[in-house]
């Protein structure tokens, strides 16, 4: 086994995937998609931990960032529009960037931002995905975020054809969602997850800069590019879009999408955070990262070609 911040490690090949901060002007486009949940399974009675002054202060701090974003025009939740066209040239180049680049670089122990070249990695075994919420989230969040959380799993099953399926327990991608204290002492957790983490590597968690929103860890088998582990960690203070946002981009990264681009549009692959919900364009990258005739473990002058055939075929055009 080896692990992944969304990059590639050794003896472990593992990748790290970060939502952090950024900002930039975005336009309207059609009617946006509504983020109500579902309804919730009725919740069962859970013990509540008082929420401390540190997870008070960031509360405060992330409903003042997500108002700032809003008011930017961003966290878009329409998926793009005519004001973010591509084609198929575009949606091939994008994939490349996207997929088979990593967004970190694992130097003396820890991971460093810069982009590299990497391969292509994917789930080849069923995703049984579990969420742990910490003590301090309150049983009717827990109750409407599991029911969001599910129905993007069976959206996310559909559109790669992989199986994924919501379990209580004995899950290999385990999503945390934690207070500033809870993800303090998460360490234990962390390393009965990904066995072979590098203390660095859990420090990056336990110590989260205020501006990494969430993160995603994947772990691949070896050098063969087959994802077989994951563990993703949402703040429990963010309000509702962020949060929301935190669950699209670490849960679709996890599956393989391990890099950003800045020139991803309409995309949540993009640190400028125009768009907080998985966009029509991040469905068909997903529909080709799962597609038969791509395989783990292909460099990017293997896939380009099978890339560029593929999104011709879902686009119905040329690249």
């Amino acid at each position: 086994m080896n692990p992944a911040r969304t990059t590639g490690l050794r003896p472990w090949p593992a990748t790290l995937l970060v939502a952090g901060l950024s900002a930039c002007v975005a336009t309207g486009g059609p009617e946006p998609q509504r983020i109500a949940a579902p309804p919730p399974r009725p919740a069962l009675p859970v013990a509540v931990t008082p929420e401390t002054p540190k997870s008070t202060a960031a509360r405060a701090y992330y409903t003042q960032v997500q108002n700032s974003l809003l008011a930017q025009g961003l966290l878009r939740t329409d998926g793009g529009g005519q004001d973010t066209p591509f084609d198929a040239r575009i949606l091939a180049e994008n994939f490349i960037r996207i997929a088979l680049y990593d967004e970190y670089n694992r130097m003396d122990g820890a991971f460093a931002r810069g982009e590299s070249a990497s391969v292509l990695r994917r789930w080849d075994v069923p995703i049984r995905f579990q969420i742990q919420f910490g003590a301090s989230v309150p049983a009717d969040r827990r109750a409407t975020d599991r029911a969001r959380i599910a129905s993007y799993l069976k959206r996310l099953a559909t559109l790669t054809g992989h199986p994924i399926t919501l379990v209580d327990q004995g899950g290999n991608f385990t999503l945390h969602v934690v207070s500033e204290d809870e993800r303090e002492q998460l360490g234990p957790a962390l390393r009965r997850e990904l066995p072979g983490l590098s203390p660095q590597d859990v420090a990056d968690v336990t110590g989260m800069s205020p501006t990494t929103y969430c993160l995603v860890y994947a772990l691949s088998d070896g050098d063969s590019g087959n994802y077989r582990r994951a563990v993703a960690v949402v703040r429990a203070e963010h309000p509702d879009l962020l949060r929301q946002s935190c669950y699209h981009e670490e849960i679709a990264q996890g599956l393989g999408l391990a890099n950003d681009s800045p020139r991803a549009r309409p995309s949540i692959f993009n640190d400028d955070e125009e768009f907080a919900l998985l966009t029509r364009q991040d469905e068909l990258m997903l529909k080709i990262l799962y597609d038969p005739e791509m395989w783990p473990g292909m460099t990017e002058e293997d896939a380009a070609p099978v890339v560029r055939r593929i999104a011709q075929r879902l686009m119905g055009g040329g690249v």
